[in-house]
């Protein structure tokens, strides 16, 4: 069992930026690969980032890459996802997940993940 604590998240214009953190309580967090998902009043959960269990690997949803950049210190048990440049439309629920094992084929279905936190609330004003 994995317990995901999310923080970091809050009110920001346009333009500025965040920085997310996801915090792993339980068995061992360096196994796992983690994810960022967001999700809008309204519509479905989206695939934000992934990282592998040793951050060899990275991936982006085509709307935020460039400006976001996800990361994770294994001796921390935390994830990161700084976010640069935010647009209104980036304004959602903020989800961190885990899971096992690595698949790059579908790093992107949240389907496929085994633990999820409570979510932070990102709002960008414009």
């Amino acid at each position: 069992q994995v317990q995901l604590v999310e923080s970091g998240g809050g009110l920001v214009q346009a333009g500025g930026s965040l920085r997310l953190s996801c915090a792993a309580i339980g068995r061992t967090f360096s196994n796992y690969a983690m994810g960022w998902f967001r999700q809008a009043p309204g519509k479905e959960r989206q695939f934000v980032a992934a990282i592998s269990w040793r951050s060899a690997f990275t991936y982006y949803a085509g709307s935020v890459k460039g400006r976001f950049t996800i990361s994770r210190d294994n001796a921390e048990n935390t994830v990161y996802l700084q976010m640069n440049s935010l647009r209104p439309e980036d304004t959602a629920l903020y989800y961190c997940a885990a899971r096992i094992p690595f698949d790059s084929a579908t790093i992107f279905d949240a389907r496929k993940y085994d633990y999820w936190g409570q979510g932070t609330q990102v709002t960008v004003s414009s």
